[in-house]
């Protein structure tokens, strides 16, 4: 078996010795779309290992067709990054981390960046940094608000954003929560629980997956129904937002700011973000991380020994 890894795993302890066990191991972790496409063209790789963070491409027929691949192994739960139609109309094998459940919802560093997202936001902490290391010592632009009180609203009430509820236990917080798919929240008219989380919450967070319904939710008319001064915070895909709209709330004065670990751009055209640029204003508030929230040593390492241990069962 010869696996092709294009994702950097030397750096977790042990990943990389035990997915050479399993067979040949090609490591190309920076690889651009059109080397790989000419590697799976011109040699034999059966099993391709990967990680969106790092690959800023589409795994789609352009990129894989000729090639001899059987699986895609994705240290990820989310599948964005792999046309996945294209795969099951080739019979190519798709690996994810949602296949152990148990192991996913032990996994808190995404909701926990969440969590970091919010407080950098409230209490301003990159700009009152840069003001800091431009030779300033001001608190007066950078007073901010505090956590106990607010009205926090969750949308998405599956493995992250339950995880996201239970690290609010202990901050005094109202939690309220939007998932039209999940039957154990007391209040199951999404229409009417959506409009008052949004009407009333402080910091609204988005857990929820990319799917026809939810892609582009976030536009102009559900930012008019945020409550005025409310942060807006997404773990989950840039899919899920329309950027233009979010700049024009902020720019309006309605939305106070946007904490992001995601853009809509991210697999091949993430250096044209309108997002980005527009967030190199430091007046801007918004912050964005480029993908790290499961980014962690602890939790890369437990989910990495998993995925390469599924290798296991086609040796």
């Amino acid at each position: 078996m010869k696996i092709l890894c294009i994702t950097p795993i030397k750096p977790l302890n042990g990943i990389y010795e035990t997915l050479s066990s399993y067979g040949e191991i090609s490591y190309q972790p920076y690889i651009s779309n059109i080397e790989l496409k000419k590697i799976l063209e011109n040699e034999t790789i059966t099993h391709l290992f990967t990680n969106p963070n790092k690959q800023n491409f589409i795994l789609d027929d352009e990129v894989l067709r000729d090639s001899s691949l059987k699986v895609i192994n994705t240290c990820s739960t989310g599948l964005n990054h792999i046309d996945i139609k294209y795969c099951e109309e080739n019979n190519i094998e798709v690996w994810s981390l949602k296949e152990d459940y148990e192991l996913i919802s032990d996994l808190p560093s995404t909701s926990e960046l969440a969590f970091g997202l919010m407080l950098s936001l409230l209490r301003n902490i990159p700009s009152g940094f840069d003001d800091v290391k431009n030779g300033n010592w001001n608190y007066e632009p950078f007073v901010g608000h505090q956590i106990r009180g607010l009205t926090v609203g969750v949308i998405g009430y599956g493995r992250l954003g339950k995880i996201m509820c239970r690290l609010f236990d202990g901050w005094g917080v109202k939690i309220l929560v939007d998932d039209p798919y999940e039957y154990n929240i007391d209040e199951r008219d999404s229409k009417v629980l959506s409009k008052r989380l949004l009407n009333t919450s402080d910091v609204v967070f988005l857990h929820t997956h990319v799917t026809d319904e939810t892609r582009g939710m976030v536009d102009d008319e559900f930012l008019s129904k945020m409550k005025q001064g409310s942060y807006l915070i997404n773990t989950a895909r840039g899919e899920l937002v329309n950027e233009e709209s979010v700049i024009k709330s902020i720019e309006e004065g309605h939305l106070k700011g946007y904490g992001t670990d995601v853009i809509r751009d991210e697999f091949g055209n993430r250096e044209n973000s309108k997002l980005v640029e527009f967030a190199k204003d430091p007046t801007s508030n918004i912050v964005i991380t480029p993908h790290v929230g499961g980014m962690t040593f602890e939790g890369q390492t437990k989910a990495f020994h998993w995925a390469v241990s599924k290798f296991r069962s086609v040796v």
